[in-house]
């Protein structure tokens, strides 16, 4: 009973929050857009980057998410707000500001505890594995958001230098047939899908909004730091600077990225082995040797007792 009136309780006080978010909420939502112009250079509601946006009870849990978030990062030094910007931006979260995602992350903090301690009592479990479901709920609820971001970070980022060599093939036609560079890259934007085709639809809004093609460049290689993307703008930077042909340029980027493919495959095939052993060992093996072993050690057994 106590667990619910508190549960009761919590929800009346999110009503309550609710009700006086909603009133405030436009002068709330203005200021977060200009923050997001500030920091990503784009109001977020551009439907050729980003999905559509929800409608009005999202957008008003996301103030309220906002809001407990910047209560949070005011009081906490110890979050870095830019290093979380930064975390977001790679997995392709453009949307979702530093404040709102730390919100989320009280909100996980808090929610998975509160609901592991309710179904666990529920279901009329010991008190050790009550205990145990808490703990392991207050760990996932701090360090889950972080690496679901992480983990979509680096999935994304993988898939962005699987895409490069087919975008500089194609820019190397385009290039050739007598298009700029950046009429290349507006080519290029419109077949290319996935992160990487938002990555350069984005680039070009960039340079749409005053930046130059250099300029776009950098913030796309600052917002996706991979080995690809580092070769890809420097050698495009360094061809503007020196005055190299751009399709040749980007003839013999397009033969490095083959290969650089070729050796990460390579290098993947190299590990399989090695990470089929904890499977290989620890579950076909002891079924393998129960039914191999079990006949033989059953008639060693009735033989001796014979």
């Amino acid at each position: 009973m106590l667990i619910l009136l508190l549960i009761g309780l919590a929800l009346v006080v999110v009503s309550v929050a609710l009700a006086l978010r909603a009133v405030n909420m436009s002068r709330a939502r203005s200021a977060e857009m200009v923050e997001t112009i500030d920091a990503y250079g784009f109001s977020g509601r551009t439907e050729s980057v980003l999905v559509r946006s929800g409608d009005s009870t999202r957008r008003t849990v996301d103030d309220l998410v906002s809001r407990i978030g910047g209560f949070v990062t005011a009081r906490m030094t110890t979050l870095d707000s830019e290093r979380m910007r930064k975390q977001l931006i790679a997995a392709g979260m453009y949307t979702t500001t530093p404040r709102k995602f730390a919100g989320y992350r009280v909100i996980s903090a808090v929610g998975l505890p509160a609901l592991a301690i309710w179904s666990l009592s529920v279901s009329g479990l010991s008190g050790f594995f009550v205990v145990l479901g808490f703990v392991f709920a207050v760990v996932l609820g701090v360090i889950g958001p972080s690496r679901i971001v992480l983990a979509r970070a680096k999935r994304r980022q993988t898939e962005i230098d699987y895409q490069l060599p087919d975008l500089i093939d194609l820019l190397v036609v385009t290039v050739e047939a007598g298009i700029s560079f950046t009429g290349a890259l507006r080519v290029a934007s419109q077949r290319v899908e996935g992160p990487l085709g938002q990555e350069l639809r984005l680039t070009l809004q960039e340079q749409e909004m005053g930046l130059s093609a250099n300029e776009a460049l950098l913030h796309m290689l600052d917002r996706v730091e991979t080995p690809g993307m580092r070769s890809f703008v420097r050698s495009v930077l360094q061809g503007e600077t020196l005055g190299v042909s751009i399709g040749q340029i980007m003839r013999n980027l397009a033969v490095e990225m083959r290969k650089r493919r070729r050796a990460l495959a390579e290098e993947r095939a190299q590990k399989a082995p090695i990470k089929i052993l904890f499977p290989l060992i620890f579950m076909i093996f002891p079924a393998i040797f129960v039914i191999i072993l079990a006949p033989a050690i059953y008639a060693l057994t009735d033989a001796l007792h014979k």
